[in-house]
């Protein structure tokens, strides 16, 4: 079959090695799309994540937490690369309600749109992946979030600038496993199922409501105990907040003769002002505790016996007016003793500053879902646990950054809206230039800016719910032995038969 001289001419191009190309240079990268261009190329689409979370948090996670291995475990070329797993994670963790499986398909739908490997349909390989990723380094990353929101968030004038921490605990509901039956026993109800329960005590930061350090344990663990175990994350010079369960008087002496950390916080204790030492204003008093006789559980013989017996603090009552809140008139222990260098309205002002911030486990259990892990061991519980943790504080860093460029409240930026707004943002932002992903984010920074709560200072959140319970009843038993119930209906019309003599 006769040719033409084009046909000739585009045979020889097509076929020949395209590693050089001195006639027709321009043509280079669409004739040969197998050149030395497709590794690069290749390399590219393997540093993808999903919607490019990184180009929005990557200066708040330090790239060396999860970078290849050098040898051994973690040291293969995969397509779930380290990096890429806690993304993807990290995605998850901003969407609670998406399954792994949706993860799959976002990464193989990325992988066909750049040319990219072929990924199996399964999320057996992902979840894989996620059980290998290194507990240790969510804990790093969780650190390293927190102080990037520290940094970003507006400084505090109150109580002379000194850092502001708080600590709170809460409980979780786990999956119902062999594993995690075994690892966090579930309560012993007689009437109604209980689950695996995880117990946790987080330490926040006042100044940008991140979360710096976790304690777990079962239930059986108390949360003074777990406390105890987070003392090393705070540093001499700190002012820590807490509620009623932790100012008690070794609490509040270990923290001020071993560390060199001030308290602020309710007690147990009565606390009168007529069994004052020196009275320095009015509702402002210096106190005496004394050592109980009675060891505290949580600390060691050693610990207990090197306490003072007795200790100097001082009590400030005070009215902190905020509707909404369970108590207006409170009576604070502090270990700031000075009132000229510590006045008494900023005290007060910093215990109701721990209320506003302290819906930071609500933001986390209620629109990130951490109320219930879906982890099926507890290794893969805690690191579901961390991931959220870290995607709050990420959304923080976010909140922070905004409040200090357009000069608002950090407390009147909505998280809800903050995360909603953070999910559009990025997917637009994902795989455009530099100069366009800067705009984006200073326009992000702007609408969370703008779009503030609303004062209301009329509206109360008293504890309980709007919602009645479903009328089905509960699941007592497993799910291959359960038996359903006959509705009313039909046991009404059963009994009745049963009355007539007819069944």
């Amino acid at each position: 079959m006769n040719k033409s001289l084009a046909d000739l001419s585009i045979e020889r191009y097509i076929y020949r090695s395209m590693l050089d190309t001195p006639f027709f240079a321009p043509w280079r990268p669409r004739l040969a799309p197998l050149g030395s261009h497709t590794p690069q190329a290749f390399r590219q689409v393997r540093s993808y994540t999903l919607c490019q979370l990184e180009s929005c948090f990557a200066s708040w996670v330090p790239t060396e937490l999860f970078a290849k291995a050098a040898d051994k475990q973690n040291s293969r070329d995969r397509d779930y690369t380290r990096w890429r797993t806690f993304w993807c994670m990290l995605w998850q963790g901003l969407n609670p309600d998406a399954p792994g499986r949706e993860v799959v398909r976002q990464l193989q739908a990325l992988f066909r749109l750049e040319d990219g490997p072929r990924i199996s349909e399964d999320d057996g390989a992902y979840c894989r992946a996620k059980a290998r990723l290194p507990l240790a380094e969510f804990a790093k990353g969780l650190a390293a979030t927190a102080k990037a929101a520290d940094q970003l968030a507006p400084p505090l004038t109150q109580l002379r600038g000194r850092p502001l921490k708080a600590i709170d605990g809460s409980a979780l509901t786990l999956s119902d496993t062999p594993k995690n039956r075994k690892a966090y026993p579930p309560l012993q109800c007689a009437d109604t199922p209980s689950f695996p329960m995880l117990r946790i005590v987080v330490c926040f930061s006042l100044l940008s409501g991140a979360i710096l350090a976790l304690g777990q344990g079962n239930l059986g663990v108390s949360e003074l105990s777990l406390f105890g175990s987070m003392m090393n994350q705070l540093v001499t010079g700190d002012i820590l907040l807490g509620d009623r369960g932790f100012g008690n008087y070794p609490i509040i002496t270990l923290l001020k003769h071993s560390l060199g950390v001030d308290f602020i916080g309710r007690t147990t204790r009565r606390v009168d002002g007529r069994r004052r030492l020196k009275r320095l204003a009015k509702n402002d008093w210096l106190i005496l505790w004394k050592k109980s006789a009675t060891p505290s559980p949580w600390l060691s013989a050693l610990q207990w016996v090197g306490l003072p017996e007795q200790m100097t603090l001082r009590a400030v009552k005070g009215r902190c007016y905020q509707k909404g809140f369970r108590v207006r008139q409170v009576t604070l222990v502090t270990t700031l003793l000075d009132p000229q260098l510590y006045p008494a309205q900023e005290i007060l002002q910093a215990y109701l500053r721990r209320w506003r911030l302290e819906m930071c486990l609500d933001d986390l259990k209620t629109t990130l879902k951490m109320d219930v892990l879906r982890g099926r061991s507890p290794e893969m519980a805690h690191k579901e646990l961390y991931i959220r943790l870290i995607a709050h504080n990420l959304i923080r860093c976010t909140v922070a950054q905004a409040a200090t460029e357009h000069r608002v409240e950090l407390e009147r930026i909505s998280f809800k809206g903050s995360l909603d707004a953070l999910r559009h943002f990025s997917q637009a932002m994902a795989r455009r230039s530099k100069k366009k992903r800067r705009e984006l984010w200073a326009e992000l920074l702007s609408t969370l800016a703008a779009d503030l709560v609303p004062e209301r200072p009329g509206r109360r959140e008293p504890r309980a719910v709007k919602r009645k319970k479903n009328k089905y009843p509960r699941l007592d038993a497993p799910r291959n032995k359960f038996r359903d119930h006959p509705k009313r209906n039909v046991r009404r019309k059963n009994a009745r038969l049963r009355r007539l003599g007819l069944m």
